[in-house]
């Protein structure tokens, strides 16, 4: 169980914690404290619910044909290795996190942009549903790497929010973000080798 909610928070982390116009919109309304909290729940609540229904429909077609752990094992891996590549190109030629910009004045508006910048974005459905789901269903403990996903979700989205002031300067730095994208690099890149060999399934 542990084994499987350390693995679930480092590869969620890796794929969370990038720059993209998700975080940019949470780091921008936490900037303005303008339903801040509010726009981190609602984006943790969608990874939770994709990533549960990723790992469960994943797993549960796993269950049925078992030679699909082979493909889905190697397909994980390759796709881990690509977006530690991709990582390592961004660290090459880092940019800062911009926040967007746009003016905010209601809960509804801000819980359906919200929603339109999570659940409109097609990485989302391939980094929760797909990967995560599929790395989560070979675990010895699916639920246990569900939770460890769902907690870095959790804490990346509320922690964005809450250091908004400290952070706008520093993510805005593209030594910062270099950093950053070197470190998920380095995380995905483990999680790819684990995965491969087979160590992260025992």
């Amino acid at each position: 169980m542990w084994s499987s909610l350390f693995h679930g928070v480092v590869v969620g982390a890796g794929l969370i914690i990038a720059i993209g116009a998700q975080n940019a919109f949470v780091l921008n309304q936490g900037l303005r404290r303008e339903h801040g909290y509010l726009v981190a729940a609602v984006c943790a609540f969608c990874d939770w619910l994709l990533i549960g229904f990723g790992v469960l429909g994943v797993g549960a077609l796993l269950a049925q044909q078992p030679a699909l752990i082979v493909v889905a094992r190697w397909g994980g891996a390759l796709f881990l290795a690509w977006q530690a590549g991709l990582a390592l190109r961004r660290a090459a030629g880092a940019q800062g996190l911009v926040g967007a910009g746009t003016t905010l004045r209601s809960r509804r508006v801000v819980v359906l942009t919200t929603l339109a910048v999570t659940l409109l974005n097609p990485q989302v459905y391939l980094d929760t549903l797909l990967l995560l789901g599929t790395i989560g269903a070979l675990q010895p403990s699916p639920l246990g790497f569900m939770i460890g996903a769902a907690l870095a979700s959790c804490a990346w989205f509320f922690g964005l929010v809450g250091a908004a002031a400290w952070l706008a300067p520093r993510l805005a730095s593209p030594r910062t973000w270099r950093l950053i994208d070197l470190g998920i690099a380095a995380m995905l890149g483990w999680v790819a080798w684990q995965l491969a060999s087979g160590s992260m399934l025992a």
